[in-house]
């Protein structure tokens, strides 16, 4: 059975899911590196970020991981930084005060 090579038909490559914007690095047992699930909520405490703060940010925090690697830190930090910087300070309207007379 031949394949349908009408351009119509052919499925667009996935996107990545925008939730995870970025993930920590962790060390296997042999020594290599691989993804992982979320930053430890250490590693969130170094960069000086909470719970909630990163929940905004949707930065992925594993509860079960108590290990800090400095590298996570380093991005955690500069992430953070960059996503303040780019979020737009909400600024309280002026409201008109009446005159006394």
């Amino acid at each position: 059975m031949q394949k349908n090579s009408d351009p119509a038909n052919v499925e667009a490559p996935k996107e990545p899911s925008e939730m995870h914007h970025i993930k920590p690095r962790i060390n296997k047992k042999d020594g290599k590196q691989r993804s992982g699930r979320g930053f430890s909520l250490e590693e969130l405490g170094k960069a000086g970020l909470t719970s909630p703060e990163a929940k905004r940010l949707e930065i992925p925090a594993d509860k079960r991981r108590t290990t800090v690697h400095d590298w996570n830190v380093e991005v955690l930090k500069a992430y953070a930084e960059k996503e303040k910087a780019k979020a737009k300070p909400k600024t309280k309207p002026q409201t008109k005060k009446k005159a006394k007379k």
